[in-house]
């Protein structure tokens, strides 16, 4: 593979102006770890060291890396047409791509709306949320319910509604109204669990509890990620999902659910809805839509939502939202190419098929020093740590940093090591994987 050369003679006098996104800055410009190159499921680093890419990026690439296929169609594109304004105007790739979208989603959920990342795509369903009440008489429901521990991105709205403390806390009252649903997390009845954990549906109650608080009448919507990622890996407990749905249902309250990781294969189907049985009245998508080589991303919505806000005259604007990139060109021949994808080389199902053998691999670091759980669900996975007395994080970072010595990317979200590798992998690269994370985590201590 050939390397850029703006990228294989970067060195550390290079580092300083970059302001880098979820990291510990000054400890990575001390000895960067810096990438330029990847093919299937590896990473190159700057020094020629493969490096498996046990994390599918950030949790995107799941149809590995250095798809031909993908390049060749935004290539085509751009040679084509570099970019087209989707206010009043559109191109016949982006509603080529969001009919193909809807007819991989859940039945109902056919309309969508294309944003850039997963971020805008919460926001964007968080307005439509309110929006749409507003349009059928109901101004009145303007809160929201989150879950504690749920990332839903970085935007106000998703920060307000996301439930992970260190990415709040430095950024004032964000917004009003939102109220949040406990985690799911239970060590002391889940622990080493495989797939669905078997308690905590009851945790779900939590909501009517919180109807009752605020007088349902006034909530829009609640938003979970079907099984919540960046925390860690929490699969849902058994029935729990359904509960939600159920009293969303009684109480007039749209269901959001957010499958911006889950989404495109990762629980062996196209959806965490549809591998779950239960379907949201709306639901944010990314990450394996572009399988990462684009920035895209979409709300993917009933009809009955859409067909709301079709009233007044024709001329007017139903909705005063979206973004100057929305259904971008490039991006949607990503998009397209990556379905493609998935499609002819039956990716989903080849994830529920590698599943057990993930979960088996995993769930022999049970006896590994220091591991307090495991749990999986698909190809996603965690491994948890106990924290060291005073240092938080502390041990998970370390084992992360020792992986990629050892020649594996993977996600340390504080003391949990999380991994999703592509749905690509073969069983010899999981077992790979997972045997230079047990060396790490014997080595940390």
């Amino acid at each position: 593979m050939t390397t850029p050369a703006s990228l294989a003679h970067a060195d550390t006098n290079d580092l300083e102006a970059f302001f880098m996104p979820f990291t510990s800055q000054r400890q990575f410009k001390k000895a960067p770890r810096l990438l330029t190159g990847a093919e299937g499921v590896h990473y190159i680093t700057r020094d020629g060291r493969k490096i498996l890419d046990g994390s599918a990026g950030l949790w995107c690439v799941n149809a590995g890396h250095g798809r031909k296929e993908i390049a060749e169609a935004i290539k085509a594109q751009a040679d084509h047409m570099d970019y087209a304004p989707s206010f009043q105007m559109g191109h016949p790739g982006a509603f080529e791509l969001a009919s193909r979208i809807g007819n991989l989603a859940p039945e109902g959920l056919d309309t969508v709306f294309f944003a850039n990342s997963g971020s805008e795509a919460v926001d964007t369903a968080l307005k439509i949320a309110l929006a749409y009440h507003r349009a059928r008489g109901e101004a009145q429901r303007t809160r929201f319910v989150g879950r504690e521990r749920g990332y839903h991105g970085i935007g106000f709205g998703g920060m307000s509604v996301g439930g992970i403390k260190a990415n709040r806390k430095m950024f004032g009252l964000m917004l009003p109204g939102v109220d949040h649903l406990p985690h799911t997390s239970d060590l002391n009845r889940n622990a080493f669990s495989r797939g669905l954990p078997d308690h905590g549906a009851e945790l779900a109650d939590a909501l009517e509890r919180i109807c009752e608080l605020h007088d349902p009448s006034t909530i829009a919507g609640v938003i979970v990620e079907p099984v919540a990622g960046s925390t860690g890996v929490l699969p849902p407990p058994k029935g729990y999902l359904k509960r939600l749905r159920d009293i969303c249902d009684t109480h007039g309250i749209l269901l959001i659910f957010d499958e911006v990781i889950t989404g495109f294969g990762r629980v062996g189907a196209a959806f965490a809805s549809e591998a779950f049985g239960v379907t949201p009245d709306m639901m944010t998508i990314a990450k394996g839509l572009t399988n990462g080589a684009a920035p895209s991303s979409a709300v993917v919505m009933g009809r009955a939502i859409y067909d709301s806000f079709m009233t007044g005259p024709e001329w007017a604007i139903e909705l005063a939202h979206g973004y100057t990139y929305s259904a971008h060109p490039l991006a949607v021949a990503a998009g397209l190419a990556t379905l493609d994808i998935y499609r002819d080389e039956q990716l989903f199902q080849r994830s529920a098929d590698l599943a057990p053998k993930f979960e088996n691999l995993l769930h022999s670091m049970a006896d590994a020093p220091n591991v307090i759980d495991v749990r999986n669900i698909g190809l996603m996975g965690a491994v948890e740590l106990s924290s060291r007395p005073g240092e938080p994080g502390k041990r998970g970072f370390d084992v992360f940093l020792e992986c990629f010595a050892q020649g594996l990317y993977l996600r340390a979200t504080g003391d949990v090591l999380a991994m999703s590798p592509p749905l690509i992998v073969k069983e010899s690269e999981m077992e790979e994987m997972i045997s230079i994370l047990k060396k790490a985590i014997t080595k940390v201590g």
